[in-house]
Parts: C-alpha cells; sequence; structure tokens
C-alpha cells in the first residue's frame, strides 16, 4: 500500500470518527443525539443553553411499517416516567413530516416503539410498534386525536403501559391513546424525534420546556422515605417559557420572588436561603433561632419584612423578622398556626390554624405586641380551607376551600370574614391563590381530582393555572410534577409577569 493510500485512509479514519462522535454528542439533558434508520440526508442537533430549547433537525423516509428513519435525541431511562415539552415547526409544510415524544427498545431502525406525534398537517396522534420487526398498520397502531394543530405532548410510562396526552397552549392535557407494549423492555431509549417523511427533505423543530421526570410509587411518602429531589424554575407567565436555574437531589420549597426583582428566597433544610433567579449559589439568610421553617415565608408589601413559619409539624408558630435577616419576633402563642400572607397595610398577618377540634380555619392577627387573632373562617365537617392571602387592594382574602365534602376550589372573602364568594367551578382541586402585584391575575395549583380531598401532595401531575380576578377564563400555563411546596407562598415578580416554583424530579 502507498504511502499517500495509508495517509488517506487515515484521514478517512478520523473523518469518520469526528462524524460517529459528533452523532453521539449529549445535547442539553440528552446523552443520545443520532440518526436512526440511516436516512439518506442526516440530521442534527442544536441545543440553546439560555434560552432551554432545543433545536432538532431531520430526514427519514417514515416512522412507520416495519422500520422507521428519524432523527433523534433521547437519554436512557429504567421504569416509569413522564416525558412532557413544546414543540412546533419551522415553516409549513402540510406532508406527514413528524415530531414528537418517543420511547425505543433500541437503536434498532424496527425496534418496539412508541411515541406520541404532531405531523405536518397538525394530525396529532399517539402511534406504537408491539413487536420488533411487525408491520404497523393504520388504524390497529394508530390513534388520532379530535383536534389539530396541539403544541404540547406529554408520553407517560406506568409498567407497561404508555400513555400520550396533548394540549393546546393554555388548555389542560387531554388523553390520546393508552397501550400496553407487553414487549417493550424495562430500560428504554426516551426523547424528542423528527422525521421529514420525506427521503429527499430535511425539517426543523423547535422544542422548549422540555421535561423527564420519574414518578415514585402511589404510595411514596416522602417525609418517611426522604425526598427525591427539586427543580427551582422560573417562567413567564404569559409566554409559557420555563428556565429551570437550580436543582438539588433533595428537598427544597416554595419560592418567594424578592422585592427588588433580582433574587428569590425559599427554605432548605430547615432555614431560608435566597438566590438570584438567574441561577447561582444559594446563601443562607440570618433566621436567628429559627431552624425548623417549613414552606410558609411571606414577604410585606413595603418589602421591609419577613414573616416565617417556625416549628415542626404541630408545633407551627408565627414570627416576624427584618427581610435582611435577624432574630423573630413570635406573633401567635397557639399551635399550629401556619402562616399565608401579609396585609397590604404592613401591619397585620392571615393564616390557617387549628384550635382544639380538629379543624382548620382562616385567622388574621396584627403584629403588634398583644394583639388579639380573629377567626374568619367557621368550617364544618368534611370542609377544609387553606392559602389565604391579601389583594395587593386590601379588599380581599383569598383561598382555597372546599363544602360538603365537594372539591377544593379558589374563594375570596371580604378581610372581615363577610362575602365569602367561590370563584372556580371546576372537576380539579385547587389549591394556594397568588395575586399579582397588579392585582389582574391569580395563579394557582391545580391537582387531578383523584387526590384526596384535605390533601396537597408532592410528586404528583400537577398544572399551574392563571385567571383574571375580574373574572374569565381560566388557562392552563404549566404541566409538571410537583405540588407540596411547589407554589406554598406568592411566587410573583414585582412586574407581575412571571413566577417562579419548585417542581419535583427523582434523578
Amino acid at each position: 500500500m502507498s504511502k499517500f493510500l495509508v495517509q488517506y485512509c487515515f484521514v478517512c479514519f478520523v473523518f469518520m470518527t469526528q462524524v460517529i462522535a459528533a452523532q453521539d454528542q449529549g445535547l442539553g439533558i440528552f446523552t443520545g443525539n443520532r440518526d436512526i434508520g440511516s436516512p439518506k440526508i442526516s440530521g442534527n442537533a442544536s441545543y440553546d443553553d439560555h434560552e432551554q430549547t432545543y433545536t432538532i433537525v431531520g430526514a427519514g423516509a417514515n416512522i412507520w411499517g416495519q422500520r422507521d428513519e428519524f432523527r433523534y435525541l433521547y437519554q436512557k431511562i429504567k421504569g416509569d416516567f413522564i416525558a412532557t415539552a413544546n414543540f412546533e415547526f419551522e415553516g409549513y409544510n402540510e406532508v406527514h413530516r413528524k415530531t414528537g415524544w418517543m420511547a425505543r427498545a433500541s437503536e434498532g431502525d424496527n425496534a418496539v416503539m412508541v411515541g406520541g406525534f404532531l405531523h405536518g398537517d397538525g394530525l396529532t396522534a399517539g402511534q406504537w410498534r408491539e413487536r420488533r420487526g411487525a408491520d404497523m398498520q393504520n388504524p390497529e397502531d394508530d390513534v388520532w386525536a379530535p383536534k389539530r394543530f396541539y403544541q404540547i405532548i406529554q408520553l407517560e410510562r406506568k409498567g407497561s403501559e404508555f400513555i400520550v396526552r396533548a394540549a393546546h397552549a393554555g388548555a389542560p392535557l387531554q388523553e390520546i391513546s393508552r397501550k400496553k407494549l407487553p414487549f417493550m423492555p424495562d430500560e428504554v431509549l426516551t426523547g424528542i424525534v423528527i422525521c421529514s417523511h420525506d427521503a429527499n427533505t430535511k425539517e426543523t423543530a423547535k422544542v422548549w420546556n422540555v421535561r423527564i421526570d420519574q414518578p415514585v410509587a402511589e404510595e411514596y411518602d416522602p417525609y418517611n422515605s426522604g425526598w427525591m429531589g427539586c427543580r427551582m424554575e422560573t417562567m413567564n407567565v404569559f409566554t409559557g417559557k420555563r428556565k429551570v436555574i437550580f436543582e438539588k437531589d433533595d428537598r427544597f420549597e416554595a419560592p418567594n420572588w424578592m422585592p427588588d426583582g433580582e433574587r428569590l428566597l425559599f427554605n432548605m433544610d430547615g432555614f431560608a436561603y435566597t438566590m438570584p433567579v438567574i441561577g447561582g449559589a444559594p446563601e443562607k439568610l440570618n433566621t436567628g433561632f429559627a431552624n425548623k421553617l417549613n414552606n410558609d415565608h411571606c414577604i410585606s408589601f413595603d418589602g421591609k419584612q419577613l414573616a416565617i413559619s417556625h416549628g415542626e409539624g404541630l408545633s407551627s408558630k408565627i414570627y416576624t423578622l427584618p427581610l435582611s435577616g435577624g432574630t423573630p419576633r413570635l406573633i401567635t402563642e397557639k399551635e399550629p398556626s401556619f402562616l399565608h400572607g401579609w396585609a397590604p397595610n404592613n401591619r397585620e398577618l392571615t393564616y390557617v390554624a387549628e384550635r382544639g377540634n380538629g379543624r382548620y380555619n382562616i385567622y388574621k392577627i396584627g403584629i403588634k405586641k398583644g394583639s388579639k387573632e380573629v377567626q374568619l373562617t367557621d368550617v364544618k365537617k368534611y370542609e377544609h380551607v387553606d392559602g389565604s392571602e391579601y389583594s395587593p387592594d386590601g379588599k380581599y382574602i383569598y383561598y382555597n376551600g372546599s363544602t360538603n365534602g365537594g372539591s377544593m376550589q379558589i374563594w375570596r372573602m371580604r378581610p372581615d370574614g363577610s362575602r365569602k364568594e367561590q370563584l372556580t367551578f371546576d372537576q380539579y382541586n385547587n389549591w394556594f391563590p397568588h395575586i399579582s402585584p397588579d392585582g389582574k391575575w391569580i395563579a394557582f395549583l391545580s391537582y387531578e381530582n383523584d387526590i384526596p380531598l384535605n390533601s396537597h401532595p408532592s410528586f404528583k401531575r400537577v398544572m399551574l393555572r392563571l385567571m383574571p380576578t375580574k373574572g374569565g377564563a381560566i388557562r392552563t400555563i404549566a404541566y409538571l410534577y410537583g405540588g407540596q411546596g411547589t407554589i406554598n407562598v406568592n411566587s410573583w415578580s414585582p412586574d407581575s409577569k412571571h413566577i417562579a416554583f419548585v417542581s419535583n424530579s427523582r434523578p
């Protein structure tokens, strides 16, 4: 072999090695990044770390029949998961180009697979291949959604069962398909895909709000078994764009947006911490002897004071201290007392407490020494109230409550407890209403109706929703795995455009 040929072969080898390496290079949360099925035109992908948005480009004849061709960003996941994201094609093309979520047994082009896909003409479908090499045939291996152009797609695994859900922006997720796949292994490749449906064409899609969560067992109790991980997120409530700014393989909860608009306050390990809204290392706030803080902490409207609930479980009492830190001063002698909000006059607090009859009611109290608490609600058997918070104009206290064993809904009343008014009337269990600083919006947490009425557990499929304080349509602004600790306190930004919240995620 000539020296030139040897050099040529070496250059080719290096080039192919670089191509293969590029194919395997992970992006964002994904460790795999490659073409499946050897499409005629190679695809690629990129990740904007600042915007936390993926761009995926690919060709491929189809995801169908006995084999598939497409571009794949994925990670290996063992066991159950919930994968959720927003998808949008670039440009317009009515052919059946596809983008969406896929779970796959292997990188083989004829592997067992299941996914939820948005097509170029707006068709949204749940689709699967039940056995390796099986011929997928319409409609036995395909379920079409009743509407078109869904933007949010979710794929959930529960054992051998795979569920595809989808939603238009602002709406709750709707189930599209549900299928048991006994030949799918316990560990699968899970990720986002694009297929042009035309071997000679490349297509491009943007994917954002990408979250893959691994749920815990239904009977899981984090207080006994330990917390499995949390993310701190911020979100523009009007665009729906979310960003993860902090993660930990343990528990932290309930962010407040600080008055300067540049930092968040939250509780972790029994203490209060602050951190930049763009992310960074948390810094402990001096709370003196108070080392058992829970997720009830509120900043006064004038931005000068912090109120906290301190004490484990039913020993919780309420204290105040300077927002800059200092020695807490006791406000409520009786326990348990769980703080929820300041009055706009910066001289009163509202909270939820139990006073010897096993029932929790809403109270208010002045922060001046010697002030007496005032009971504002009188719940009956099978009723519950929580999450009390003043509106910025001081005209109302908003809260969540149930009546006669019905679902948990959002209410409001006058500060003296009069003129109680129900604001939501749907099938969800709605908790923790928080009013925007401009007084125009209510953000709240919604559980599915299978959650016990008076319970607000963590590690559940939940929504964050938004409604006008003057009344009107409710919009879903985030789909997440969370619950307790997600938005127990008011987490609006000073400009009334963003909120901060905590989502749960098993690492």
